[in-house]
């Protein structure tokens, strides 16, 4: 039996009220010039497919457009085909499509976020859902990078030093994920190596063209391969499998 919702009946979903939704938020946004704008609703979609096939779950369709990112987390305003959504209408979103299934009596509903800007919009929606239904539904949101075992890092980042997670983007991690479930969408011939860009402690609007190398990429993407992206899912999936098992008493 597939995954996917898109791909049920009405009837099949129906009748699977008691397992867990999970639904993939990724966004539409510039990733370099060697990965495609759908990187992290990729990324995002294919982490709630292993999990799912783990748990029994039901993958709801992606939720592709963010929240902006920020110029040294994504530089996605300075590039043209970067979709930004204000945080009203993540929050709005998301409020939306998570009412729905908990409407439809949905009790375990799990986000999958793979992108950075979004987790807080998402959260207020999470919590204004849990008010308005005076909690209903157990709802939880993770993403693939916090639950990631530390020695993780030294595997994967054994040629180049971890530029931290603000500055992978485009960069080592999303290219191996991206390596590992399609790569077919890669164009690794049009990788152009950066120097890592130098964090700022501050935000200032508005945004300049300098404030992002011209390629779009913030650190080094040149050690990037499909085995690394697998190392990074096989210690990843377990670890949302465990945060599955408690939080929705499986």
């Amino acid at each position: 039996m597939s995954v996917y919702m898109r791909e049920m009946t009405w009837p099949e979903f129906a009748a699977r009220k008691d397992d867990i939704i999970l639904l993939p938020v990724g966004s539409t946004e510039q990733h370099a010039q060697h990965l495609p704008y759908c990187t992290d609703a990729v990324i995002a979609e294919q982490f709630a497919v292993a999990l799912a096939k783990e748990v029994h779950g039901i993958v709801m369709p992606t939720l592709c457009y963010g929240y902006k990112s920020k110029p040294l987390s994504g530089g996605g305003p300075l590039f043209p085909g970067t979709i930004d959504l204000n945080g009203e209408t993540v929050i709005h979103l998301a409020y939306d499509v998570l009412m729905e299934l908990v409407r439809d009596g949905f009790t375990k509903i799990m986000l999958v976020n793979a992108h950075f800007e979004n987790e807080a919009f998402l959260v207020e929606a999470m919590d204004l859902v849990n008010r308005d239904t005076h909690g209903a539904a157990t709802i939880v949101e993770s993403n693939w990078w916090d639950p990631m075992p530390p020695d993780v890092i030294d595997k994967v980042f054994d040629e180049v030093p971890f530029p931290g997670w603000a500055l992978e983007h485009a960069a080592v991690t999303e290219t191996s994920l991206m390596l590992y479930f399609a790569p077919e969408l890669c164009h690794m011939d049009r990788l152009v190596d950066v120097e890592n860009v130098t964090p700022l402690p501050y935000f200032r609007y508005p945004l300049y063209k300098t404030d992002v190398p011209e390629c779009g990429g913030l650190a080094s993407a040149k050690s990037s391969t499909a085995a690394r992206g697998k190392i990074i899912v096989d210690s990843v999936i377990p670890e949302l499998v465990k945060i599955c098992q408690k939080e929705f008493k499986m």
